[in-house]
């Protein structure tokens, strides 16, 4: 396949850095445009730990701008230099809960943000494609399980309204200006690097600490956690496929597993005994499940390598070349 030219805004991010080492790999080439800012407060954060690290992947082979989608300018001046012929937007406030707090701007960053993307995608006179990076967030309640992309559309906080908002933009924008569009909903990502207070971090540095990790509904409701490279994986797939154009995805592990099972799994690897409590039913949470991801495995050749158990070991694994958390890998 020849060489294409894609733009990742949001590129040193968690899932970006990702999707901009694989596209590297595959000798594509990638400008990464980010803001390096983090909505976690530091103190809580390892994000000055670990961008060093994202960064060490891909800073010899990618061309790296700092700005901001705010800045429309400059967003506009740097699609037209590079010249890209996919764009992918992977910028939003990453927590559901964190936009539900800061809702201003959730719609500042998320939407606003997505649409000054589109902007200067439609100044480019180079992009032929974009993905937009969207959430299993957009169904709400899951009606049934597993939820394919068919499923009612029905968001029940800030978060998954802004990334439907985007999702008829995207559309919208396709059909007005003949663009080609994809729009990805992933699933509780996890995995090496990640510092923006996933369920799947918080459980995992609790249990390192030797602290007590509650179960919402008794830790029964399931989620369809999805290791890092696997969505990162999708992603470049949708990215150079042309089946992919104008189609939206599930990509997941496929499978949802409890929080119970999620503590269970951690139980069994960690050196330490991992603690759980029970807490009561959080009505602001969407009730979720599993993705059907046969869409994408028909139309990409999607196969997700780790379920939950694998990407747990993969996961922690990680975490004791870190150097973090020795006291607990000492036990």
């Amino acid at each position: 396949m020849k060489a294409k030219k894609v733009m990742i805004i949001g590129g040193a991010g968690f899932i970006g850095s990702n999707i901009a080492k694989e596209l590297l790999t595959l000798n594509h080439k990638v400008l990464v445009y980010d803001n390096f800012s983090c909505y976690i407060p530091r103190e809580q954060s390892f994000y000055n730990f670990y961008l060093p690290k994202r960064l060490k992947r891909i800073k010899d082979k990618a061309k790296i701008v700092r700005g901001d989608v705010y800045d429309k300018p400059k967003l506009i001046d740097t699609m037209r230099d590079f010249k890209p012929e996919i764009v992918i937007n992977m910028v939003a406030i990453p927590l559901a809960t964190a936009s539900d707090e800061f809702f201003e701007d959730a719609i500042q960053i998320n939407l606003n943000g997505h649409i000054n993307v589109l902007e200067a995608i439609r100044y480019s006179n180079s992009v032929e494609r974009f993905l937009y990076s969207s959430s299993s967030f957009v169904y709400g309640h899951f009606k049934y399980d597993p939820a394919d992309e068919d499923h009612p559309t029905l968001p029940i906080d800030i978060y998954g309204g802004t990334k439907l908002s985007c999702e008829i933009l995207s559309r919208s924008f396709s059909k007005k200006f003949g663009i080609e569009h994809v729009i990805i909903r992933p699933s509780a990502v996890y995995g090496p690097t990640d510092v923006n207070r996933r369920v799947s971090q918080i459980f995992l540095e609790k249990a390192l600490l030797g602290e007590t990790l509650g179960l919402y509904n008794g830790g029964e409701d399931k989620v369809d956690f999805t290791y890092i490279t696997d969505i990162a994986h999708g992603f470049v797939l949708a990215t150079l496929s042309p089946n992919a154009a104008n189609q939206t995805f599930n990509i997941t592990a496929g499978e949802g597993k409890s929080a119970k099972e999620f503590a269970e799994i951690l139980d069994k690897i960690l050196p330490i005994k991992v603690k759980t409590e029970i807490k009561p039913t959080d009505l602001n949470r969407p009730i979720r499940g599993s993705l059907d991801i046969s869409k994408a495995r028909k139309l990409l050749g999607y196969e997700p390598k780790y379920q939950l158990e694998e990407g747990l070991k993969e996961y922690v694994n990680y975490i004791k070349t870190t150097g973090l958390f020795k006291k607990a890998f000492k036990k």
